[in-house]
């Protein structure tokens, strides 16, 4: 039935025509919008269309007319989101383990929706998503929201925690018991996203991989471990640790080829301190958590870096030396 006397219905969708069927590569004559309006069941008239694209522009729609050869069509310039930009988002979500597979093709779908029909057939290119290692638990998409709220209202949360077994079979800690923490931050690292949290029976900080909660919910309790929080500084965290995993934070000196320069930016920051020793080398002095997935970062950098201090980190990377040869058989 047309409802062409209804002129709001006829402005909302002659805004979403233009949105979803234009771009600067394609626009749509004035023919070919009344003919896609009564797609829809309005009726309209060009003279009242006129007016209308302009009640858009005035309203901040970036709308262009240009004549291309015989005909004169109308095309939205500009939106939201550019192409580029969204074609870095579609690479976030495709990319990011974190996200499940269906949970990355929904996001995607709706990113598309942000461009013209013509742009989103150049982000479908890009989808590659099959196949890629992606979590498990569904639930990660709402545990994050569910932390972001605990924070805002200052509420600890509840949860189950699992790990893997060589079933590859969900294998609850602490058979099963909840764990209540009480959340502080959210960091993402190493593709992984990690809640930060205070142990109140622990009296500490601890990590806890997102994804592998289950049953998260508020607590409602207060939360607690603010001045634990109040000396971190959470921007610095993931310069100080590796894969989130803690240790004892210690100044640790280290001597570079120069071709790591880059490695050493990437992982620390561009304001660190890159102290020339020689021509070859330069030294670094860097705050971070010694565990061991520190001493397997310096490990698996070879002959290009060498720590110089203190000595309980040289002992430290000799122990883990000798156990790889234990375990491999080989000698020191």
């Amino acid at each position: 039935m047309a409802r062409g006397g209804n002129g709001k219905l006829k402005l909302l969708y002659l805004q979403k025509l233009l949105l979803e069927r234009t771009d600067e590569e394609h626009g749509m004559t004035m023919p070919e919008i009344v003919k896609a309006l009564e797609e829809y069941g309005i009726s309209a008239e060009r003279k009242s269309l006129y007016g209308d694209i302009q009640t858009l522009q005035e309203y901040g729609m970036d709308i262009i007319g240009e004549q291309k050869g015989r005909a004169y069509s109308y095309y939205a310039a500009s939106r939201e989101f550019e192409l580029p930009e969204l074609k870095l988002l579609v690479d976030a979500v495709q990319s990011s383990k974190f996200v499940t597979e269906r949970k990355s093709n929904e996001l995607i779908r709706k990113l598309e929706s942000l461009g013209s029909r013509y742009e989103a057939k150049k982000l479908q290119r890009q989808v590659y998503v099959s196949g890629r290692i992606k979590t498990m638990n569904e639930s990660i998409y709402y545990n994050v929201d569910e932390i972001h709220n605990a924070i805002s209202n200052n509420e600890k949360i509840r949860f189950q925690y699992f790990q893997w077994n060589v079933k590859k079979e969900m294998e609850l800690r602490r058979e099963g018991k909840f764990y209540c923490i009480s959340p502080w931050g959210v960091s993402w690292d190493n593709e992984n996203y990690y809640m930060i949290g205070y142990d109140s029976e622990a009296e500490t900080i601890k990590y806890y991989r997102v994804d592998k909660m289950l049953k998260l919910s508020a607590a409602g309790e207060k939360r607690e471990g603010q001045e634990a929080f109040e000396a971190m500084d959470l921007a610095a965290l993931s310069r100080k640790t590796f894969s989130m995993f803690a240790g004892e934070e210690q100044y640790v000196k280290l001597e570079f080829v120069n071709a790591m320069a880059g490695v050493v930016i990437d992982r620390f920051g561009r304001d660190v301190s890159l102290l020339k020793k020689d021509g070859e080398h330069f030294v670094v002095n860097v705050n971070v958590a010694v565990s061991r997935q520190f001493l397997a970062w310096v490990i698996s950098l070879g002959d290009g870096v060498r720590v110089l201090g203190p000595d309980t980190v040289i002992r430290a990377l000799r122990e883990e030396a000798g156990r790889l040869a234990s375990v491999y058989g080989g000698e020191l």
